[in-house]
């Protein structure tokens, strides 16, 4: 154990290190896996991606996390063997992309896990009295750590939840640290299964930083493409762009409790559920909707419910620009949407010099660098951003 404790402190004092960040979302597309090279910490980041890739998952994973995520109601054999089957599947895509790079595990410093959401569950949201927020991610640390050699970081939003946050969004931090622009406010827009956004205050000053889920992101659009039409997403909008919105569905849509409680919060699939999708179709009385209006009528939903967001929580200013990433930064409709409705060309985040499908990935980097090599960092006394460090630390033996 020594040996890995002086390794720890070594790193924490090294001009640089080099990270592999990890990012698993709930489509279940695949293992984001960035390889990163961090010079200093907080404010003071530099990051560079030297490598990207996403490993698909196969259908077979894919199912059998869907066996147990976002269900009050489970199997918890299977919950308890795909926590290290999820640990080793990624610690082998790691090793796998490192092959392909050239580069051995013992260049690398540290890998920065996020796991695989399989219940997010803010006390807001669960209403049971006496018990705090919680959330729960699995593909354990330990597994990672001893299978690739490489101390792992894992296990992050813990720490935000026992700090007083929600447990998400943890990406406020690494936009901050790698994204504030002096003189200009930032809206940055993630658009994956949940929706959120960080806003960057262009005077830098940290306690004016707010970051919040705004309700679906692609999650019911992914689920009821794949019902309806057997394919994984909406390619470039093309289904939607087929479709007519459905008003009085939007209206039934948007009528749920999360949409009223006050900023910042977080929600998740357990909530935005294609049950709650037929919910709202029974209400509305539109059982019978055809499926393209359905996928335009749920694209709208993503997009008025974002541009309402952020709206409501930056009143009295337009003296912002919007940078998008996530799956629905590649849906033209979607975009379009929220650009209308917000007055503004939504762009990319890649113009910031991250691709926007390794964002989350490199911001899970950011997160380990911080526990191993930040100071504490003060957002201001606000719900939500806790100046703290995460992430549980697997050393390999």
């Amino acid at each position: 154990m020594k040996e890995h404790v002086e390794k720890l402190y070594t790193l924490s004092r090294k001009p640089s290190r080099r990270i592999v960040g990890l990012m698993s979302g709930t489509s279940l597309d695949g293992l984001d896996v960035a390889l990163c090279r961090a010079e200093g910490s907080g404010p003071e980041t530099r990051l560079q991606v030297e490598h990207f890739k996403t490993v698909p998952y196969e259908e077979g994973f894919r199912n059998a996390v869907r066996e147990i995520f976002a269900k009050r109601q489970i199997d918890f054999q299977q919950l308890v063997l795909l926590n290290p089957d999820i640990g080793l599947q990624h610690a082998r895509m790691i090793l796998g992309c490192l092959s392909e790079w050239g580069i051995s595990a013992s260049e690398v410093d540290l890998i920065a896990s996020h796991g695989q959401t399989v219940f997010h569950a803010p006390q807001k949201q669960h209403g049971i009295s006496g018990f705090p927020n919680a959330t729960l991610q699995i593909g354990d640390g330990d597994h990672i750590a001893v299978k690739t050699g490489i101390i792992t970081l894992s296990d992050f939003r813990q720490k935000h939840i026992a700090a007083g946050g929600e447990g998400a969004p943890l990406a406020v931090y690494g936009d901050y640290f790698l994204f504030s622009q002096k003189g200009e406010n930032r809206i940055l827009l993630n658009m994956g299964g949940i929706a959120n956004f960080t806003f960057l205050p262009g005077n830098l000053e940290a306690s004016l930083v707010f970051t919040t889920d705004t309700g679906p992101g692609n999650t019911l659009l992914d689920a009821f493409t794949r019902l309806h039409f057997g394919q994984p997403f909406d390619q470039n909008g093309g289904i939607a762009s087929t479709g007519t919105i459905d008003e009085t569905l939007l209206n039934a849509l948007k009528d749920a409790p999360f949409f009223g409680q006050p900023f910042p919060k977080t929600t998740g699939p357990e909530v935005f559920s294609p049950d709650y999708v037929m919910n709202a179709m029974q209400v509305a009385a539109r059982n019978d909707i055809r499926p393209q209006d359905l996928i335009a009528t749920l694209t709208r939903f993503s997009a008025e419910t974002i541009a309402e967001a952020i709206r409501s929580t930056m009143p009295g200013s337009n003296a912002f620009e919007v940078y998008a990433s996530g799956g629905g930064a590649h849906n033209p409709i979607l975009m379009g949407a929220i650009g209308r409705l917000l007055g503004k060309n939504i762009r990319l985040i890649d113009e910031l010099g991250v691709a926007g499908d390794a964002k989350e990935a490199v911001l899970f980097a950011v997160l380990a660098n911080e526990a191993v090599a930040g100071e504490a960092v003060y957002f201001g006394e606000k719900k939500g951003v806790p100046g703290v460090s995460m992430g549980k630390i697997s050393f390999p033996g």
